[in-house]
């Protein structure tokens, strides 16, 4: 009798086990099949995103494509009434980040709209170290008001100088009117720190957003954003100025500090379409991704060919909805990975390495190139020994790729500011041309050292017929602007190949700038020749495709 109830003690505890485990919830980025039937259009973009990311895109003739289109609202009802919980949608994906448990989840992935899951199962929160802890060395001297001082930078003098920063600067170019996104972990105490204070005095913080939380507040989490946005957004005379200090921001908090799971990339994601439809100019962000807390779901060196990752992705479409991405290459340099880490492995993000002020390299800054051969690290700037702000209120140094990643962020905003007529693809471009070492990369720093100047004088160049990059890839498609041309008028483009057959033709009238980035032809390696025609103008160029 008494083997008996004991038997039964234990089914009934096996019973109430596999309850527990069915009803465990988990998050899930379920991918959708279409978007059919959807209320959206292409041709109402004002549907779904702001009235500064429609100019950002038609400024460099960027068309609204289905990627671009919201989820359809009669997919998310389905999901929710399965009993998912919805967190977030992915428009680039066409995807929905819901919370479920096994057993519904199982009978949503049999629904008829219904692809399949990102990774083809569960995620959870996580966050992989493309930096090192901000070091505090020494506290330097308390904040003085700038009111009417002249500018002094004190101990980032050397930072600045550095990228160049100092003489876009003097020519009046401090990321006014630039939208800078940035996505972190947390901007601890951001808005009390007196180092921002102009910042927030001014508005312009223009909003802020919690993926993690889902909510709207970023100042009472993680340390390491704040730190970053001080390289970027600091006004401490004597001490810090950031490299485009009078830039607006938007705060995104995509990461969760405390753990290591591919959650933080669907976050990313979700954040990099949240900076796409606000309008944002330059994303800069200080995360990777290469090994997490379940091993099982790490990632090898071989997936960091820009193409696995899904930050990478991520990172790869944002670049292409014409905003400048500027991610950390990562601090595993001196650890058994090595390697550069996601999404900085994406083919048309600035990765940032970690460079001394003699401008070597940093020890710990990560090694390229991306696992299909490609130049990684793109650029480099002051990651040892950087001068950064502190939750505390404090002027400090750090060191990471992670705070050389926002110095050439605000480089971009700034350069772009002096260049509005370049596209994002331009601006990434004369950058990396603008290294101390273009003429011949490495591993380590990539095309090197950026620098304001030797970009400008690139940029100017860019007035006439600019095709870039040549030799183009697959990876790497090629761009063309003819900044001869008019808005608004006509632009026939013919390609062929070595033997003269057209391959490819098409006609561009753009409302601003005339320019155009050539579609995947699924092309072979070989040369051809690209003819381009407005009006009584004629242009023709030799192409090298890798």
């Amino acid at each position: 009798m008494e083997r008996n109830k004991s038997g039964w003690f234990l089914l009934v505890l096996l019973i109430f086990q596999l309850t527990s485990f069915a009803q465990t919830t988990r998050k899930y980025l379920v991918l959708l099949g279409d978007k059919a039937n959807s209320p959206y259009s292409v041709s109402r973009p004002e549907q779904f995103l702001s009235q500064r990311s429609i100019l950002r895109r038609q400024k460099q003739a960027i068309s609204i494509l289905e990627r671009d289109l919201p989820v359809n609202p009669t997919y998310v009802t389905q999901l929710q009434q399965a009993g998912a919980r919805i967190w977030f949608t992915s428009r680039w994906l066409n995807a929905v980040l819901v919370e479920t448990n096994d057993i519904t989840i199982a009978t949503i992935q049999k629904l008829p709209f219904v692809k399949g899951l990102e990774f083809g199962r569960s995620l959870a929160a996580a966050r992989v170290s493309a930096e090192t802890q901000p070091k505090t060395v020494k506290k330097l001297e308390s904040l003085t008001s700038v009111a009417d001082a002249p500018l002094d930078y004190g101990t980032s003098q050397a930072q600045i100088t550095q990228l160049g920063v100092d003489k876009m600067h003097q020519m009046g170019y401090h990321g006014e009117g630039m939208l800078i996104g940035v996505l972190d972990a947390g901007f601890l105490n951001g808005d009390k720190v007196g180092f921002l204070k102009p910042l927030l005095d001014e508005k312009r913080v223009l909003a802020t957003y919690d993926f993690v939380k889902k909510e709207t507040s970023v100042y009472e989490d993680d340390a390491h954003g704040l730190s970053c946005l001080s390289a970027i957004a600091a006004t401490a005379d004597k001490q810090l100025y950031g490299t485009a200090y009078k830039a607006s921001f938007i705060l995104l908090r995509t990461e969760d500090a405390d753990t290591e799971k591919q959650i933080e990339e669907a976050n990313w994601l979700i954040g990099a379409e949240y900076a796409d439809s606000a309008g944002v100019d330059v994303i800069s962000s200080s995360l990777g991704y290469t090994q997490f807390d379940d091993p099982n779901t790490s990632y090898t060196y071989q997936n960091m060919d820009g193409k696995t990752a899904l930050s990478s992705r991520a990172a790869q479409i944002a670049t292409e909805t014409g905003m400048v991405v500027v991610v950390a290459a990562g601090n595993e340099g001196s650890d058994a990975w090595r390697y550069l880490s996601a999404p900085s492995d994406a083919a048309s993000v600035l990765a940032i390495g970690a460079v001394t002020q003699t401008g070597q390299r940093a020890s710990f800054s990560s090694f390229g190139p991306s696992a299909d051969q490609r130049v990684k690290p793109d650029l480099a700037a002051r990651g040892q020994g950087t001068t950064i702000g502190d939750p505390g209120g404090n002027i400090v140094l750090g060191n990471g790729t992670s705070f050389a990643t926002p110095l050439v962020a605000g480089l971009a905003a700034g350069f772009w500011q002096a260049h509005p007529r370049l596209t994002a693809a331009q601006v990434t471009e004369a950058l990396r041309r603008s290294g101390s070492q273009f003429g011949n990369p490495d591993d380590q720093l990539g095309y090197g050292i950026p620098n304001f100047e030797r970009a400008s004088v690139l940029a100017d160049a860019y007035g006439q017929l600019l095709v870039y990059p040549n030799p183009f890839s697959d990876a790497e498609p090629l761009g063309i602007q003819w900044g001869e041309i008019q808005a608004n008028t006509p632009l026939d483009a013919t390609l062929t190949n070595a033997a003269g057959r057209i391959v490819w033709q098409n006609r561009y009238t753009s409302a601003g700038i005339s320019a155009f980035i050539l579609p995947n032809l699924n092309l072979s390696a070989g040369m051809y020749f690209m003819t381009l025609v407005s009006g009584d103008k004629k242009r023709t160029v030799k192409l090298i495709k890798l």
